[in-house]
């Protein structure tokens, strides 16, 4: 059964002094505040009546004192000394009654005790009338165990949302999901470099909470092991003296560090991060240019003013059953993405990159130069990764654009081209553009055209059922040779290895195969575009 998602929740009202002054018992006893009034909001943890002035040492913290004795009114110095001592143990407050034996108010001792105030930062308060403390006790002690009572329940809320979200192997982002409902307030999971790996604006917006990060805060938590903090989980908008969201921060805490042991190592989040956000730019996506720059900022990529879409392509996913390794086809994505970022940042630049598929990396580059300066940082990055990688690869990129969704729109290319210069034997340059592969790139964009294939099948004709098998040339690769040296005999014999009067004779032959005429520059055309596409299908 689906957990539903937890509503945020207002925490229960605390018991405070003034809250105590609020109950019926108190009010009908005229209370009048003398000192403390800016402490007339501190929490009071319990209350108890005192007769003597010896009290103050055996406070714990948070209490309030009720008191009808007339030993705190007969020396200004000795109740000073009193009430100076009760500040000192942590008590929220004093409330004595000022009431004379016949049942009036006492003027002189309210007098004294306005004197006995003074400098004293406690909260004090007299009653004109007498009140019934037994009464107030029973009633403040029924506020006090309905707080508690309401923040048992709360905590034990708390405590199933986090354990069922660790039982369930739930990722960091639903976590942060998850905490963000809790408290109704933005959160944000970041690396030890204060890079953003998960978040949630709850009611804000993506920008006011990530613009301008890191942010300081009261409300945050360490994540990780002790002696092997990785991160923190932070929340910023929220009230830095409230023990719930402390409390939800820490449960949230440990459920992303049991499921970081069990699952994951520290980058997963952030590759995660920046696949997601890849994705989005790959695609129709709704973002708007400020969130995705927004976003891309929290990953890495600087605002820079210049995107390039780039791809990268390594070996294709190995089939089910094969022996290759998995785990090494991750390891080499991992290597290619930290050296990328690596290359950029050592070329003035910076860089993110996602997964689009086994064996295909895509990203943007962003650069700090003009337009026309691009492709030197570019060729610069390249050549790095080139050297700082071992695994063989081929680079696609688009043009440099000054809209990060603009370049966004352009990854698909990058990713073509990428995919392009692999089936290449020349490789001229660290990266390559659409322009770069020119005849062979079109072909191979249209390989697993229906048409294409029609095409080139009628062009070759019966050449196709020659495989070579009875010794010598083919006359595929005759042809192939032929259309190479531009209809060349003399360049065809020597790149083939036969004497010129050999190559007229295949060179007939295949013109009376083919019913064409290979002087004949659009039949040369017509026919080196259905090799390329056969050998880029075969």
């Amino acid at each position: 059964m689906e957990t539903q998602a937890p509503r945020s929740e207002t925490a229960p009202a605390p018991v405070t002094v003034r809250s105590i002054l609020h109950l019926d018992e108190i009010r009908g006893a005229r209370p009048q505040v003398l000192s403390g009034f800016a402490r007339l909001g501190d929490p009071v943890r319990w209350v108890h009546i005192a007769e003597t002035d010896e009290v103050p040492s055996l406070l714990e913290g948070g209490e309030l004192i009720l008191s009808s004795s007339t030993r705190f009114r007969r020396s200004v110095a000795r109740t000073r000394d009193f009430l100076a001592r009760l500040d000192a143990a942590g008590a929220a407050g004093f409330i004595i009654e000022i009431v004379d034996e016949s049942g009036q108010t006492s003027e002189a001792d309210r007098a004294l005790l306005i004197e006995a105030v003074r400098g004293v930062d406690l909260p004090v308060i007299v009653l004109a009338d007498r009140a019934r403390y037994v009464r107030v006790t029973q009633a403040a002690h029924r506020l006090l165990i309905g707080e508690q009572l309401a923040r048992v329940e709360r905590a034990r809320r708390v405590h199933e949302v986090f354990t069922d979200l660790s039982l369930r192997g739930a990722d960091e982002q639903l976590i942060v999901d998850t905490t963000a409902q809790l408290l109704g307030s933005g959160v944000v999971l970041e690396d030890a470099t204060h890079r953003v790996l998960a978040f949630n604006p709850a009611d804000a917006s993506p920008r006011k909470l990530l613009d301008g990060w890191p942010r300081t805060s009261r409300q945050q938590v360490a994540v990780g092991m002790r002696g092997r903090r990785w991160g923190r989980l932070v929340a910023p908008f929220a009230d830095p003296h409230d023990d719930h969201a402390s409390e939800v921060l820490e449960r949230a805490g440990q459920a992303i560090t049991l499921v970081r042991m069990s699952t994951q190592n520290e980058r997963d989040a952030q590759q995660r991060a920046a696949d997601a956000l890849v994705q989005e730019l790959l695609s129709a996506t709704d973002l708007s240019e400020d969130d995705a720059l927004v976003r891309a900022r929290s990953l890495g990529l600087a605002d820079t003013g210049l995107f390039t879409p780039v791809a990268i392509c390594t070996a294709a996913e190995a089939p089910t059953g094969s022996d290759a390794d998995p785990t090494a086809a991750q390891l080499t994505e991992q290597a290619l993405r930290s050296e990328l970022v690596a290359a950029a940042e050592a070329e003035g630049a910076s860089a993110i990159v996602g997964r689009k598929r086994a064996g295909m990396l895509a990203g943007i580059v962003g650069t700090r130069k003009r337009r026309g300066d691009v492709d030197p940082v570019l060729d610069g990055i390249f050549r790095r990764l080139a050297e700082s990688v071992a695994v063989e690869h081929t680079v696609g990129a688009g043009q440099a654009h000054g809209a990060l969704l603009e370049a966004g729109r352009e990854l698909e290319q990058a990713v073509q081209v990428a995919d392009i210069v692999a089936t290449m034997s020349v490789r001229s340059r660290p990266f390559h553009r659409f322009a770069d592969v020119r005849m062979r790139g079109l072909v191979a964009a249209l390989r697993d055209d229906p048409r294409m294939r029609a095409f080139a099948e009628a062009e070759l004709g019966e050449l196709l059922d020659d495989d070579g098998s009875r010794g010598g040339h083919s006359d595929l690769e005759v042809l192939a040779a032929l259309l190479e040296a531009g209809g060349g005999k003399t360049q065809a014999a020597r790149t083939l290895g036969l004497s010129r009067p050999a190559v007229y004779a295949r060179a007939q032959r295949l013109e009376e195969r083919l019913g064409v005429s290979l002087e004949d520059a659009e039949s040369r055309t017509a026919l080196h575009t259905a090799l390329l596409w056969w050998r880029s299908a075969h």
